[in-house]
């Protein structure tokens, strides 16, 4: 796998909102909603060709990445991927993961 850093800002296709760059690494979802888009193979590749909205439906914590990881479910695919949370994610929003944890 590799990486590439591609940090846009973008409108968020689920709640409508401005989504501003995080300027350490990726985007890769809202952080007002947690919400994102099915469209990397490899992070920030921007390659997969589904482009279905990706549901957060779970969260876990991992002290070797630094934080919470967000489970996510693509609405046209299925598949599951898990991302990061950013710095600037909406905490509330978090918490309200933190008691669903089913996929």
């Amino acid at each position: 796998m590799s990486f590439k850093k591609n940090d846009n800002s973008f409108v968020c296709e689920n709640c409508g909102k401005q989504v501003d760059k995080l300027k350490y690494t990726s985007r890769n979802h809202c952080n007002h909603c947690l919400h994102s888009l099915h469209v990397d193979n490899d992070p920030g590749d921007r390659a997969n060709e589904c482009k279905g909205l990706m549901k957060p439906i779970g969260l876990e914590y991992n002290s070797n990445k630094g934080g919470y990881i967000i489970i996510h479910r693509c609405s046209k695919c299925g598949e599951i991927k898990k991302n990061k949370s950013s710095e600037d994610d909406d905490y509330k929003e978090i918490l309200k993961l933190s008691n669903l944890n089913k996929y």
